[in-house]
């Protein structure tokens, strides 16, 4: 799985039951292969949306009842038909993915926030069918942790991001903030950039915690797992606030200590789940 955009999921863990790890590791290598195109490499955009466009034919094919032609489809499809897993959750992804080659800017938080509804939440819902708890009430726990989770790896990743010539920002809360480009390209973490990543984080950190309770309509594995997701993007959060929201060649990442104290946490949880921890 790609660093950049789904490093906060614990991918087809030993955590998971061992019948969800297949499943699950298919759809992460669907969404790794599908980011690639769209970001490594040194591809003309045209390149890129043609590659997009080999997986939507793929799924049109499944959709069409005809055979898939490359391997990750031929695996993914019994899965998808087991699961009942919704094509317009796949093809939403690749929207995304499309996007990030054609659109570098964001002009407000709506636009972003409607980003995450493609790239990040038809994740979570497509876990939501493989755990058999696909409620309206866990969509929007989920929706609220996938775009949590996308938000946090904006912040993460401000300088990668910037390189490949995005800012996944709104643009009207950096000039209410006093903030731009430049502040990215000079690595320039003054006073203003402070309190800026800071209205940032607090509003992933809401999120978060807004879509907490789904760990709490969970048992077991899946439980401990979801636990464990939602501790890494606080815990990022945490490593953000230390820093004054300085990302500059130090970006904040989960390490091993961070790991081994974030299942600690989870363990001690019991009942309805309490994530308020990084406030502490």
């Amino acid at each position: 799985m790609t660093e950049k955009h789904y490093e906060n999921f614990p991918v087809a863990s030993v955590m998971l039951p061992r019948r969800l790890r297949k499943p699950v590791g298919l759809i992460y290598s669907f969404a790794r292969a599908a980011d690639d195109f769209a970001d490594e490499g040194d591809r003309t955009d045209e390149e890129r949306i043609l590659l997009l466009d080999s997986f939507r034919h793929e799924l049109a094919r499944l959709s069409g009842g005809q055979e898939p032609q490359s391997i990750l489809f031929r695996e993914l499809s019994p899965v998808m038909e087991q699961y009942r897993l919704p094509v317009v959750l796949f093809t939403d992804l690749l929207d995304a993915f499309t996007q990030d080659v054609c659109k570098k800017r964001y002009a407000d938080f709506d636009e972003l926030l409607d980003y995450c509804s493609k790239s990040a939440n038809p994740v979570g819902r497509l876990l939501l069918h493989l755990y058999g708890i696909n409620s309206e009430k866990n969509r929007q726990y989920s929706d609220n942790i996938c775009s949590s989770l996308q938000l946090i790896n904006f912040l993460q990743d401000i300088e990668i991001d910037f390189e490949m010539g995005r800012i996944y920002l709104p643009e009207d809360e950096m000039m209410r903030y006093g903030i731009a480009g430049s502040h990215i390209e000079s690595k320039k973490a003054d006073a203003s950039w402070a309190i800026f990543m800071k209205f940032q984080a607090e509003r992933a950190r809401r999120m978060m915690l807004d879509g907490a309770p789904l760990a709490g309509e969970m048992k077991g594995r899946i439980a401990l797992e979801m636990k464990l997701i939602i501790l890494g993007g606080l815990r990022i959060l945490e490593k953000l606030d230390k820093s004054g929201g300085n990302i500059f060649g130090k970006r904040p990442k989960l390490g091993r200590f961070d790991w081994a104290l974030m299942l600690v946490r989870a363990l001690c949880m019991r009942g309805a789940p309490h994530f308020g921890l990084d406030r502490q």
